[in-house]
């Protein structure tokens, strides 16, 4: 990474300063674009220079600002993460330091223990990943973290949980919430985690949102309050289903120094070639996700009043008055995923699936190409009845990430399996 071409791209806007700040050329034998940089070690310019990036590293230190801190081995950090942190900052807006990370849920994971204690309370919003519901549930008790559950959404219920908390350590809110897309009001969170009493200690709970499914390019928490955005750059950062990744981003470079400290420990550091992979798609994000959200949104709103659909669940759907409230403050743009609730249950969920042929019948999302999956007997299987039955994932339950394909193709494929049930 470059200093000076940070300082040149001050000002600039996103989509410029993604292209053009963190990489110097004259550092890659003149090369237009990053190259990959696989070594595991790195060769210290002198043993002052090897103590004082150990000594940052570890945290007994802070660089200076506009230091050079030479690099020591690749768990801890290599050029490419570098490049790829500076370089997705500018994505997120408010956001002032990154962090990558081998998946979104090491991302998730590693934020989560680095400030939760023993003793202390996680307030979490559902339905949530499932991956992240059976952390927060099955794994945080173990270690004597208290988890509360919230249906998204129901904003009362979340501000009576915050509040009643023992000793909260943090809120996680996952929004829109997978895969019911019900919206939770992250003004309202961070409000209400501000008027909290300060712990003995001075601090705060953190508020920490899960952004994949609309960000970067259509919700931007830190701007709303958050402390902490977390991605699974698996989906809409990467775009193409063949790579996996997380990112941690924060307003507060210290905070993101205490993550660094623990993925250092974890070694979920994302790999080099990873690292180019993804860097060399972030200049495209935005505009990949735009045309999925029209693609998404023509297809969801022709879909609705469909015979064999009892609903459609998407923002610009909504009926509920609350969720249009927080939809239209806090969202640019509806996104690519909609949820569809068929009538005939299972059955008629799984034979949907069996009929589409253009879009594929596969978990994950935010890819170019179109993917539909049963979250109940996938994604969210991990659930308990009672929570299917509180975060609203029903026998019935469809979810559909939309690509870029054209539109009218992808229309023409929903529609003939659902005449076909």
């Amino acid at each position: 990474m470059s200093e000076n071409t940070d300082r040149h791209s001050h000002g600039l806007r996103a989509t410029t300063r993604i292209l053009t700040r963190g990489f110097d050329p004259s550092l890659s034998v003149g090369s237009a674009r990053p190259a990959v940089f696989r070594s595991s070690t790195y060769v210290f310019s002198s043993p002052e220079a090897a103590e004082r990036a150990f000594d940052i590293a570890t945290g007994r230190s802070h660089p200076e600002p506009g230091e050079t801190v030479e690099l020591i081995y690749a768990r801890l950090n290599h050029p490419n993460a570098e490049i790829l942190e500076a370089q997705t900052i500018p994505l997120e807006p408010g956001a002032e330091a990154a962090l990558a990370f081998n998946s979104g849920m090491a991302a998730i994971i590693t934020s989560l223990l680095t400030f939760l204690r023993p003793g202390q309370t996680v307030v979490y919003t559902i339905p949530i990943y499932g991956g992240t519901q059976h952390f927060v549930r099955d794994f945080l008790p173990g270690w004597g973290v208290h988890a509360i559950p919230v249906p998204a959404g129901h904003s009362n219920l979340l501000d009576d949980a915050i509040r009643s908390a023992r000793n909260l350590g943090a809120v996680l809110v996952e929004t829109p919430a997978n895969p019911t897309l019900a919206m939770t009001d992250i003004r309202r969170v961070c409000q209400t985690v501000a008027s909290l009493e300060p712990s003995s200690a001075g601090t705060r709970p953190l508020v920490m949102v899960d952004n994949t499914l609309l960000g970067p390019a259509f919700q931007h928490p830190l701007t709303l309050g958050a402390d902490l955005v977390l991605y699974s750059a698996t989906k809409y950062l990467s775009g193409f289903s063949d790579l996996l990744a997380g990112m941690a981003l924060a307003k507060d470079p210290e905070l993101i120094q205490q993550i660094r400290l623990q993925r250092h420990l974890f070694g979920n550091i994302l790999q080099p070639d990873e690292c180019w992979m993804l860097d060399g798609r972030l200049p495209t994000v935005t505009l990949r996700m735009n045309r999925a959200s029209k693609n998404a949104q023509r297809i969801a709103e022709h879909l609705e009043g469909h015979p064999k659909v009892a609903c459609v669940l998407y923002p610009t759907l909504f009926k509920d008055p609350d969720q249009k409230i927080i939809f239209r403050a806090q969202c640019d743009f509806p996104g690519a995923m909609f949820s569809l609730e068929l009538r005939g249950g299972k059955p008629a969920a799984f034979e949907f699936l069996r009929k589409i042929r253009i879009a594929r019948n596969a978990v994950s999302l935010g890819g170019v190409e179109t993917l539909a999956c049963h979250p109940k007997t996938t994604t969210h299987s991990g659930y308990t009845g009672e929570e299917c039955i509180q975060a609203g994932v029903t026998d019935g339950l469809v979810r559909v990430s939309v690509g870029i394909e054209h539109w009218r193709d992808l229309l023409a494929d929903f529609e003939q399996s659902l005449d076909a049930l």
